[in-house]
C-alpha cells in the first residue's frame, strides 16, 4: 500500500496492526462534512522527500538568523528539525496513520458514562508553530458500541499531532469519536498551556486555555453535564 511507504512510522504501526487507513479516510470525509477539518492537502510525497525539502528551507532560516552551520552543534539542526516535523510533531496530517479503533458490541447494555481523564495533549499552535501542552478529558455514553479505552487516548494523540488551534482540536476529537461510536453522546474538554501566549506576545506564563465540545445528553441533560464536569475536577 503506497501510504505505508510515505510515512515510516505509519508503516511500522500498520505492520503492528495499530492503524486503520480506511477508517481514517472515512473520518476525514466526516470532518470535512462537519466543517472542522484542518486546512491541509494530503500529499503523495514520500517522507524522505518532505524531510529533504524542510531541511533545505530550515537551513535558509537558520542562515538568515545568522547561525553558523559549520559549528558541530548546529550543522545537523536543519535535518533534526525536518525529521521532527514529519515523523514526530505532525504525523497526524497523514490519515494512513489513523489509529485502529477496536470496538465491541455493547452486549452488557452498559448505559452509564465512560470517562478517560488527563489524556496527554502535545500539539503545536498553527499560528506560531510553538508548543501546546495540556490534558484532555473525554467521555461518552455507549449505545451499540464500547470502545477500547486506549483508543480514546490514541484519537486525542492523532489529532494533536498536527498544527492546531485548540477549538478545532476539541471539535475534531468529538466528531471523530461520535462517528466511530455512532452516538452524539460524547464530551470533550481540553485544558492546555499555549507557548505562543507564555513565551511571546503578551508573555503570560500562568494562563491556561479551556475548550469544550459537548453533544447529545452531555449538552441537553444538565445533570449529566454537571456529573461530567464534577468528575473531571
Amino acid at each position: 500500500m503506497k501510504s505505508q511507504h510515505r510515512f515510516n512510522a505509519t508503516a511500522i504501526r500498520n505492520a503492528m496492526g495499530k492503524t486503520d487507513p480506511e477508517l481514517g479516510l472515512q473520518v476525514h470525509k466526516h470532518l470535512v462534512a462537519q466543517g472542522v477539518e484542518t486546512p491541509f492537502t494530503q500529499t503523495e510525497e514520500y517522507n524522505d522527500k518532505k524531510v529533504k525539502k524542510i531541511e533545505k528551507h530550515f537551513t535558509e532560516i537558520m542562515t538568515t538568523l545568522g547561525m553558523d552551520l559549520t559549528d558541530d552543534s548546529l550543522m545537523d539542526s536543519p535535518k533534526r528539525v525536518a525529521k521532527m516535523f514529519v515523523n514526530e510533531l505532525f504525523w497526524g496530517l497523514d490519515y494512513a496513520a489513523f489509529p485502529k479503533c477496536t470496538a465491541i458490541e455493547n452486549k452488557m447494555g452498559y448505559d452509564e458514562m465512560v470517562l478517560e481523564k488527563n489524556i496527554t495533549v502535545t500539539s503545536a499552535c498553527e499560528h506560531h508553530f510553538v508548543t501546546i501542552s495540556g490534558v484532555a478529558h473525554v467521555a461518552y455514553i455507549p449505545k451499540n458500541k464500547v470502545l477500547g479505552l486506549s483508543k480514546l487516548n490514541r484519537v486525542v494523540e492523532y489529532f494533536s499531532r498536527r498544527p492546531q488551534v485548540q477549538e478545532r482540536l476539541s471539535e475534531q476529537i468529538y466528531h471523530a469519536l461520535s462517528f466511530i461510536l455512532e452516538t452524539p453522546d460524547v464530551a470533550v474538554v481540553i485544558d492546555a498551556e499555549h507557548f505562543c501566549v507564555k513565551a511571546r506576545g503578551v508573555e503570560d506564563p500562568h494562563s491556561r486555555t479551556i475548550t469544550s465540545k459537548l453533544g447529545g445528553g452531555f449538552k441537553e441533560n444538565s445533570a449529566l453535564r454537571a456529573e461530567f464536569m464534577h468528575l473531571i475536577k
